[in-house]
């Protein structure tokens, strides 16, 4: 008997194809593989779009990409991969591995685009804003939230990007971007590529160094909030700050 995955995708019946599943129960429903197989479009001699995937998407557990899992592996690797590690698999050449990059990249944008506005309340918030896409930093990051009076989002400010364990950040460069954008305050961030979010001692004194700048100029620190993989760490909530 033939299996599913060596049939091509015109032979599976239409409900079983990535396109037409999307189109009838969303794209929710569908694997990362299926979501990727639409972004390929086609496939290539002896695989379909959806073998393909499969193929780029296990890539990212052969190259030891840390993660629960395979899959969410596989995605880690999309966004830290550059287009000619893509064009490694076979059958993904240059048009197929820009199409994944550029999908890549405008979820990114969106996810930014969807902060403007948004009320910072809590900790948690915070890492709604920049978890996903900051714990999958190689290098270390350091943000700030710039944030009105009523703690809405003005924007999200790169200050200053590191070594795989630190970062530099003077703060004249975090409260530069705060006076220029009238912040009533600020939320710091960083990333730890380690995964571990336990903040060290240099980021203990650093954070109440920016603390005090903060209080001279009339511009509240309320947070520094470190990221891991998929955790993080509040000052706030350590009573740091």
């Amino acid at each position: 008997m033939v299996s599913r995955r060596s049939l091509r995708m015109t032979e599976l019946e239409e409900h079983d194809r990535p396109r037409e599943r999307m189109a009838g129960v969303g794209p929710q429903a569908l694997s990362n593989a299926e979501l990727v197989a639409i972004l390929l479009r086609t496939g290539a001699p002896g695989a379909s779009a959806l073998d393909l995937a499969h193929r780029v998407l296990s890539l990212g557990a052969d190259e030891g990409a840390p993660g629960p899992g395979e899959q969410e592996a596989g995605l880690r690797y999309l966004v830290t991969c550059a287009v000619e590690e893509l064009r490694r698999v076979p059958g993904v050449g240059l048009a197929k591995a820009v199409q994944i990059k550029a999908a890549v990249e405008l979820g990114r944008r969106v996810a930014r685009a969807t902060t403007a506005r948004a009320a910072v309340k809590s900790p948690e918030d915070v890492s709604g804003l920049v978890m996903e896409e900051m714990r999958f930093l190689d290098r270390e990051q350091f943000r700030i939230i710039l944030l009105d009076a009523k703690n809405h989002v003005l924007g999200i400010r790169v200050v200053s990007v590191g070594s795989l364990s630190s970062s530099i950040v003077h703060p004249r460069e975090i409260f530069k971007e705060a006076i220029a954008r009238s912040s009533a305050a600020i939320i710091l961030v960083h990333n730890h590529p380690s995964g571990d979010p336990t903040p060290s001692q240099e980021d203990v004194e650093v954070t109440r160094r920016l603390v005090e700048a903060g209080r001279l100029l009339g511009i509240e620190v309320l947070d520094h909030v470190v990221v891991g993989d998929n955790r993080y760490v509040s000052f706030k909530e350590k009573g740091i700050c």
